[in-house]
């Protein structure tokens, strides 16, 4: 059975405007039906756990729906939608949307993630979205291609 690595940015939205929720959903979806990459986690504590609280969301009702329903991403916003009452607050989406944008990650994982790319270290790329692209695109080189 093939394993996969998510390959949609952190740095994306869907309709509904939430960043990351396309992520997490492809990586949840992935890991339900057993094939995740093993590197990554299906409902991890980072960015996975920023968009549920940010969303009012409860993880395990998330993987649930997730793991019995097999959803599209429109059904995945339609039941984010049903679980908030109908509506998002446009200022907590916001809020969820600046503290996944402006994450920056501690120096070691910039360092490590930079190193394995073969990128210098001059301190221009240091948003958490832009090192962890680089980090997926390595390891679906070092994966498939190489």
């Amino acid at each position: 059975m093939s394993q996969f690595i998510p390959l949609i940015s952190s740095g994306t939205a869907g309709p509904l405007g939430v960043l990351h929720l396309p992520r997490l959903w492809l990586k949840a979806s992935l890991g339900a039906a057993g094939k995740l990459h093993p590197d990554y986690p299906s409902c991890g504590n980072g960015y996975d756990g920023m968009v549920l609280a940010g969303l009012g969301l409860d993880k395990a009702a998330f993987e649930e729906f997730i793991s019995n329903s097999k959803p599209t991403y429109p059904e995945l916003e339609a039941w984010v939608l049903e679980q908030s009452g109908g509506s998002l607050d446009p200022d907590a989406v916001a809020k969820l949307n600046a503290d996944i944008a402006g994450y920056i990650h501690a120096d070691d994982v910039r360092t490590s993630i930079l190193g394995a790319n073969g990128i210098p270290d001059e301190g221009k790329i240091r948003d958490a979205i832009n090192l962890n692209n680089l980090d997926d695109w390595h390891s679906f080189h070092q994966q498939v291609l190489a």
